[in-house]
């Protein structure tokens, strides 16, 4: 007998959804999930790290509106009572923190801080997405959601991983303070179409460098850890959160465990060829492992990853 499916947005009725980041990556993966399964979105960027073409994809979509904004300033949103405001807006690769640190704090915190205020009130439920650099370069492994961290505060990395733990800190204290019904995730790295191929992410770097016949960088001697989670893993977890009253952080991640090396042959294996390779210093503060426990998504969710790389490879190379 098959059991039954996991509660998620596909079965719940219909909703108004406020997303912020709503042209980035993972914004606009969750735009086109909530419009297919009939709820209405509201979508929110300022373009910084989103695409305008992504919001391009939506405007004919008679329950998608758009609200160019930058909600560290306010979120101009004066319309029908929300059932959920969810906060991806921010630049989440380091070469894009790192050239915008104060936007990336800011939007940490006072954009997070005006999210949780627009969703009490509405009396919304709040979504937050963290990440999994709140752990730093961690000194266990695999990481556990109990596990605070090992994080340079004041380093070249520190904007975006300080201003995600404040993100968590005050979203955890609307919750307790003023009841305000929220939802934490920890995304690890995530992949899929949809990345700029200038992200400054591994997948993105080696894809972008393939395809225009470069040598792949490897930083340090190519033996750091990374796990690589396809976008349709991380969307569903994500619905299936938004149905279950749990307010503690979640991880949504892909555990198996890759260094840069064996993701070399990987992409070999996709392409179908052999690729030269480039080694530079280490970037500063770059985790030496990261891997992710999802045992809380696991029982909780009835949540794993489903898309194995090889085919979440293929799938993004087709789609670029």
């Amino acid at each position: 007998m098959t059991p039954p499916a996991a509660p998620s947005t596909a079965s719940s009725a219909p909703l108004r959804i406020l997303i912020t980041g709503s042209a980035g990556f993972v914004g606009s993966h969750l735009v086109e999930r909530f419009l297919g399964e009939g709820h209405t979105v509201i979508g929110v960027d300022n373009y910084i790290s989103g695409q305008p073409q992504n919001t391009a994809l939506f405007l004919g979509h008679p329950h998608f509106r758009f609200l160019e904004a930058d909600v560290v300033q306010g979120i101009p949103y004066g319309g029908e009572p929300l059932d959920w405001v969810m906060h991806f807006a921010s630049p989440a690769s380091p070469p894009h923190y790192q050239q915008y640190p104060i936007e990336t704090l800011m939007v940490g915190a006072q954009g997070t801080q005006n999210g949780l205020e627009l969703a009490h009130r509405h009396g919304a439920r709040f979504f937050l997405a963290s990440t999994s650099e709140v752990y730093g370069d961690p000194l266990v492994h695999p990481q556990p959601e109990t596990y605070w961290g090992n994080v340079n505060p004041n380093g070249v990395r520190s904007c975006y991983d300080e201003g995600k733990r404040y993100a968590e800190a005050i979203t955890m204290a609307y919750h307790r303070t003023l009841g305000v019904d929220t939802r934490i995730i920890r995304i690890f790295n995530t992949y899929g179409p949809r990345m700029r191929l200038d992200d400054g992410r591994v997948i993105t770097n080696f894809v972008d460098q393939a395809l225009r016949g470069e040598p792949l960088t490897i930083y340090g001697n190519g033996s750091q850890t990374r796990s690589f989670q396809y976008i349709d893993d991380l969307v569903e977890g994500i619905s299936r959160l938004m149905a279950v009253a749990y307010h503690e952080p979640v991880n949504l991640g892909n555990p198996d465990e890759y260094t840069m090396l064996n993701l070399v042959e990987v992409m070999e294996g996709v392409l179908g060829r052999t690729l030269e390779l480039r080694y530079e210093p280490l970037p500063g503060d770059d985790p030496k492992k990261r891997k992710p426990d999802i045992t809380v998504a696991g029982t909780l969710l009835r949540w794993k990853p489903q898309v194995q790389l090889e085919v979440g490879l293929t799938r993004t190379l087709e789609r670029l």
